[in-house]
């Protein structure tokens, strides 16, 4: 070990953690290495309308941590929550966009967790996820600008003991009452909406979970905040729109690769991790590029262990000749052209096998 010289000093930067499974976003932009998205706020803000907008992307591609910055962003608070977002992007953006901060009331739904073997197992959940979200909304209880049967409706809630008709009005019901109380319409976010649909498909119980999210949401979003469901606009992985905020572009990429002294690094992360076109950006996996810099920058397959492959190895299992000849020819490196359909839903997949590819580029796996 070298000696130290009488008044030599050593200097040792602390590098910030890096953000492995970090969703939450005052954590994630205060506490971690974070590559700033908040210019998704700026575009959001710009797009009005549409009032609703549904944004797919594959697992693990930053979609939780995007929309607890949206939540971050707009919901009111006791708290400065201003603090999390002025040295980000969005603040350089001008009074107009800072005017957006902390101004709405916000219901944020999250159905990751919503993987159950049958429908009733699936219905005690929702209506707890919906219970807490309710208990976030104390204010509702008393409210003297909400009458007695919302105040009633939302004790329903509350309290657990809302019955299926009256959970898939449930949207409907506390965002009707938010904007009562408020004034303004409240900011509805759901995360992982289509977890439990998934797991529907899987279980055989797809009619019940579709029939209660179609009430849910159509109660929710119809006439609340946009009348019928043909304004929604749909942001999937082949549109422009926001398609440089869900994963990492090749510049913020090089940026991580010099902060953790790994610059010389670039050219093995691409050969592993890039491949994705967004739009007509060039997309990193996320996922796969914070585990490799945590893994010592040693590669590996890190984003296919994240989740169930069920879906898939349901679709190979009906495939015929021509799919399975085709999908060697993608390993091989070769191109065909195909017909994709963004709109593409499970009961589909197992009645026309072809739609796989449709699946695996919607889900990441191409």
């Amino acid at each position: 070990m070298a000696e130290m010289n009488p008044g030599q000093t050593w200097e040792c930067e602390q590098k910030l953690p890096l953000p492995i499974g970090v969703s939450n976003y005052c954590l994630a932009a205060s506490e971690y290495y974070y590559i700033d998205k908040t210019m998704m706020i700026k575009d959001f803000i710009d797009e009005r309308p549409p009032m609703v907008t549904l944004f797919t992307r594959p697992r693990r591609f930053g979609k939780t941590l995007n929309m607890d910055m949206l939540r971050t962003y707009f919901e009111r608070s006791d708290k400065d929550t201003s603090v999390y977002f002025r040295d980000k992007k969005i603040w350089s953006c001008g009074q107009k966009y800072r005017d957006y901060q902390g101004r709405y009331p916000v219901i944020f739904l999250t159905f990751k967790d919503v993987k159950f073997d049958t429908w009733e197992e699936t219905f005690a959940a929702l209506r707890d996820i919906f219970a807490k979200e309710a208990q976030r909304h104390k204010e509702l209880q008393s409210s003297e600008k909400c009458d007695g049967y919302s105040r009633k409706v939302y004790e329903r809630l509350v309290n657990g003991s809302a019955t299926e008709v009256e959970l898939s009005s449930a949207l409907l019901d506390l965002s009707a009452m938010l904007h009562s109380h408020y004034d303004v319409a409240p900011v509805i976010i759901i995360d992982e909406y289509d977890t439990p649909i998934q797991q529907g498909h899987s279980e055989d119980y797809y009619d019940k979970i579709i029939r209660f999210m179609r009430n849910l949401f159509s109660g929710g979003f119809k006439d609340n905040i946009f009348s019928g469901m043909n304004n929604l606009s749909i942001n999937s992985v082949l549109d422009n729109k926001y398609s440089a905020y869900f994963g990492f572009t090749a510049d913020e990429v090089r940026e991580m690769a010099a902060y953790y002294d790994a610059a010389d690094k670039y050219d093995e992360i691409c050969q592993w991790y890039d491949g994705y076109l967004f739009g007509k950006t060039e997309i990193f996996n996320p996922w796969s590029v914070v585990s490799y810099f945590s893994n010592k920058c040693e590669p590996r397959p890190f984003w296919v262990s994240t989740g169930s492959n069920d879906v898939i190895g349901e679709v190979l299992a009906v495939a015929d000749n021509e799919i399975y000849d085709r999908l060697t020819s993608l390993v091989n490196g070769e191109t065909f052209t195909t017909f994709i359909d963004t709109d593409v839903i499970y009961p589909q997949i197992k009645s026309n096998p072809s739609t796989i590819y449709s699946f695996l580029l919607m889900t990441g796996y191409l």
